[in-house]
């Protein structure tokens, strides 16, 4: 025999749903703000690789001015053994 669905049957199941809902919002609140908590980490840990990217390139920019600088000493010191060269060639004769 099936069961009537009377007003204070109803008013129990709807409770019940009203229950569930008012859980649910309230896990999902939750997740919500630890999905901002997360976008608040990636937010910090992108920033901290721009500041990571920038010492990159001022090295890079550092490395790229001390290789010049080397070029130029050696072919000075190249310069200076073939001028060398030529006085001790120039003196023996």
């Amino acid at each position: 025999m099936a069961r009537e669905w009377t007003d204070d049957r109803l008013d129990a199941l709807n409770e019940k749903v009203d229950l569930g809902f008012k859980h649910f919002d309230e896990r999902f609140e939750q997740v919500d703000k630890r999905f901002e908590q997360v976008d608040k980490r990636f937010e910090q840990i992108d920033k901290r690789f721009e500041r990571i990217e920038a010492g990159i390139d001022g090295l890079r920019s550092e490395m790229s001015s001390m290789s010049q600088r080397l070029t130029t000493i050696g072919v000075g010191m190249a310069m200076s053994f073939v001028a060398l060269a030529t006085l001790i060639v120039a003196a023996s004769l």
